[in-house]
């Protein structure tokens, strides 16, 4: 945890902002890496702070504006928020072109590093991701030169170990600090006795110790898992319906009613006329067997963009292999065809990934635009595998091809959460 998220950041960000030290017999104009500085590093800040609306509520605490806090307990998640979530788009267009490719090395590596399951293929790949950085960073930044010796961490050096130390012990996700570190804050709120602590915390750990080892061999003295609000229904497999819902049937528009026919023909080998469409009851959310919840564009575009942790965005696989699709969700709803019921979404489709742009950052770039009307769908629910963050692109005059544009960032260790039964809140709306 401490390697990718403090100490490598705190090296880059000084490499960037120019803030590491500089000996006699160098100069910082040589430095032509250094580019956050002045006013370019307030308008990064400010395009920082202005992706927490897009950052849906289950990727935890958004990093602050770094040109105003980064020097006020920066916590680590939101250093690996804004370095390997958004850092590979907001970077895009600000560092020169040959620092921001190998800026994404790095990114696209310890993403795969941080997963809890990695195939043998994404840790070979991972490895020669850190090794093709290493080098680079040696000739673009230290090139060889003893006055520079100090940009050379020992944080370097430990991430070349990253995919080897993964085979011997397993993902880092499995020894990561975050539990311990959740786990001592969560008995730290347990103390009761400020005169005697020490011993307090002590005794608190021996009973959670034991209720733990009693859980484990008597799994019926686990409390039942909490109830979902009321009005939810629970479609199995993990995926719950929640409120709001439509208080009465809507019909739906052209458009989604043509979408729905197309999806009525695929599903049940039938050809319906528009005539033949009911009216639908909308449901504003859903929730993933992640413990993320999917919610709608038509509950979310109801509020004001300050207001928001924009959650409506979803990642869709295509195929068994790697291929998937995102997308917006305008609502969800129930299907019922002789009998049988589907609960299915209303989607509006991003396009494909900008190829280029995905090959140059190796893949840490996902540069899309949303289709809107022209590109309704109806899929299951239960082909939706996560809740992503659709981020703005910042205004560039240098690449106005990006106006319009977003690029899709998934939460940083989104699986290890998985494990750790972590849970959005669930609360009535």
């Amino acid at each position: 945890m401490h390697i990718p998220a403090l100490n490598i950041t705190e090296l880059l960000l000084g490499l960037f902002r120019g803030t590491l030290d500089c000996e006699h017999t160098d100069s910082k104009r040589l430095w032509d890496w250094a580019v956050l500085q002045g006013d370019i590093w307030k308008t990064h800040g400010l395009d920082v702070a202005a992706c927490t609306p897009h950052l849906p509520g289950s990727f935890d605490r958004p990093p602050r504006n770094p040109a105003e806090k980064i020097n006020t307990s920066y916590k680590a998640w939101e250093y690996l928020l804004y370095i390997y979530g958004l850092g590979p788009g907001l970077f895009y267009g600000v560092l020169p072109d040959r620092y921001w490719k190998n800026t994404c090395k790095l990114v696209a590596a310890v993403r795969i590093l941080l997963q809890h399951s990695i195939t043998s293929e994404q840790l070979r790949k991972a490895q020669q991701l850190i090794i093709d950085f290493s080098e680079e960073f040696e000739l673009l930044y230290y090139q060889r030169r003893t006055d520079r010796i100090h940009f050379i961490r020992h944080s370097l050096h430990s991430l070349a170990h990253g995919a080897a130390e993964t085979v011997r012990v397993g993902p880092t996700a499995i020894y990561s600090q975050w539990t311990i570190e959740r786990t001592i804050g969560n008995l730290g709120e347990e103390l009761r006795q400020h005169s005697n602590p020490y011993q307090n915390i002590t005794q608190r750990a021996i009973f959670r110790a034991q209720t733990n080892a009693l859980a484990v061999m008597i799994p019926s003295l686990l409390p039942s898992v909490s109830a979902f609000p009321r009005g939810s229904r629970d479609l199995g497999e993990g995926y719950v319906l929640l409120t709001k819902t439509d208080t009465c049937p809507r019909d739906p528009t052209e458009g989604e009613s043509a979408a729905l026919r197309v999806f009525m023909k695929e599903r049940f080998n039938r050809t319906y006329q528009r005539w033949e469409i009911q009216p639908l009851v909308r449901w504003a959310r859903l929730r993933l067997p992640n413990g993320q919840i999917a919610r709608s564009a038509w509950r979310e575009t109801l509020k004001s963009l300050e207001n928001l942790r924009i959650s409506r965005n979803v990642k869709e696989p295509i195929s068994r292999e790697t291929s998937c699709r995102f997308a917006e969700v305008l609502y969800y709803f129930v299907v019922t065809f002789e009998g049988a019921s589907e609960t299915v979404a209303m989607v509006s489709l991003f396009t494909k990934p900008d190829q280029q742009l995905f090959e140059d950052s190796c893949g840490t770039v996902l540069s899309c635009m949303l289709m809107g009307e022209t590109s309704l769908r109806v899929v299951n629910v239960k082909s939706i595998q996560s809740v992503v963050a659709a981020i703005p692109f910042p205004h560039n005059d240098n690449y106005p091809e990006l106006e319009g544009n977003v690029f899709i960032v998934e939460k940083p260790g989104l699986d290890i959460a998985t494990i750790s039964d972590f849970e959005e809140a669930l609360y009535d709306e």
